[in-house]
């Protein structure tokens, strides 16, 4: 195996084929997430397998100027 695939989370085929499951929008790596485009939910990956429960995902935190 090559370091490159070692280094990653979860492989590219499995990241080009995921979905969020609130948005079915595409998803990208960004660290140790894996971040929705569409709806900016982040979703952790244990031991190489992304837990993408509707109800574990961390949303995104609301701009704290909106509104005041």
């Amino acid at each position: 195996m090559s370091q490159a695939r070692e280094s990653l989370p979860i492989s590219q085929e499995l990241l080009q084929i995921l979905a969020c499951p609130v948005c079915k929008s595409p998803v990208e790596l960004r660290g140790d997430r894996l971040v929705c485009q569409g709806c900016a939910r982040r979703y952790r990956i244990e031991d190489g397998i992304p837990i993408m429960l509707v109800d574990e995902a961390e949303r995104p935190e609301a701009p704290e100027q909106a509104g005041s």
